[in-house]
């Protein structure tokens, strides 16, 4: 027969409460107890009833996560945190998988979480085009608490998102001080928020050196590898003898330095080179990619913790306004022949 929290409490010598408090990580339990509680759960193979206890407790410890793209890297990282902090703080998670950001169906969704009692919900798809238009029908007092991620800041809103717009800056600034005068950018798709925000901060850039970027610097492409080899062929033909490009990602600066390299030109010699990303295989490009690092699981932790924050109470603060994580520039041989 399964065991029971009986069980534990009696061969561990205690209380039910007492094993109740060691399995959800409450009250104040000295080393020792808490040590061999957790040595009989072991040894007797015990597993909480999770529906009893929310039954009794009222809670369901659930958060709902909404997301999108776990087959690309930023947002399966975002997720990775969102899991790790959950499990931190005892939540597990009810997974809703969108197949497109601007796929309709939010009231449907909403239903779904609340009617598996969610205490709170995470909303981690990337703010495209009209996709939070939502937002203005949904009475937000009758849903759970929600946060969103990679989102354009609101007042209204809960929200935490890499300040997209500092990357942008910081991989321009960074290509000006190396020298490079005709900086070339090639952003990601128009309607999405974070390239806009890091087509945003190339500008910036470029303006505060007393710069004005002419048309043919810029192309727009998709975030996929052959959307940069594409973009970097059009920039190429436009004849605009660009020294350096800021790619929105590093698939697609791989892209680029492929059709860099197709056409004869030294990256970072003829051409310097920064993404944005820092994926793993970014250090292994040859050259190696300079590139915008995104605290992505910490952006998906502390989502949690803004939630957990709005769940228990326990922040007033928390129940609207928005975070920026500042991203950090990765310096590598593909933007600097100095460094």
């Amino acid at each position: 027969m399964k065991a029971t929290i009986h069980d534990v409490a009696r061969k561990a010598g205690v209380s039910t409460r007492t094993v109740s408090r060691v399995i959800n990580q409450q009250g104040e339990i000295s080393a020792e107890t808490r040590a061999r509680v957790q040595g009989v759960i072991v040894e007797l193979n015990y597993r909480p009833n999770i529906l009893a206890r929310s039954l009794v407790s009222r809670r369901s410890q659930m958060l709902g996560v909404v997301a999108w793209g776990l087959d690309y890297y930023a947002p399966s990282r975002i997720v990775v945190g969102i899991e790790q902090r959950a499990s931190e703080l005892g939540y597990s998670l009810f997974l809703n998988l969108l197949s497109h950001p601007t796929a309709a169906g939010a009231e449907r969704i909403l239903d779904t979480l609340a009617a598996h009692r969610v205490e709170g919900i995470l909303w981690a798809v990337p703010q495209v085009a009209d996709n939070r238009a939502w937002i203005e029908s949904a009475r937000m007092e009758d849903i759970p608490p929600v946060v969103f991620l990679t989102t354009q800041p609101r007042p209204e809103l809960a929200s935490i998102s890499v300040d997209n717009r500092l990357g942008g800056f910081l991989a321009t600034e960074h290509l000006l001080r190396q020298g490079r005068r005709r900086i070339g950018l090639i952003s990601g798709p128009s309607g999405w928020w974070e390239s806009q925000e890091r087509a945003a901060g190339w500008g910036v850039a470029l303006s505060q050196a007393g710069m004005a970027a002419e048309p043919g610097w810029t192309v727009e492409a998709d975030w996929s590898v052959e959307g940069g080899v594409n973009a970097m062929q059009a920039l190429l033909e436009r004849g605009g003898g660009l020294d350096a490009v800021f790619a929105s990602s590093d698939d697609i600066a791989l892209g680029a330095l492929a059709a860099l390299n197709r056409a004869g030109l030294r990256v970072p010699q003829d051409v310097a080179l920064v993404g944005f990303d820092n994926i793993p295989q970014s250090g292994y490009y040859q050259p190696a990619l300079t590139t915008i690092h995104q605290p992505l699981a910490q952006v998906g932790r502390k989502a949690v913790d803004l939630l957990h924050a709005r769940i228990s109470g326990r922040d007033a603060s928390a129940e609207t306004g928005s975070l920026l994580e500042p991203p950090r520039l990765i310096v590598r041989a593909s933007s600097s022949l100095l460094e």
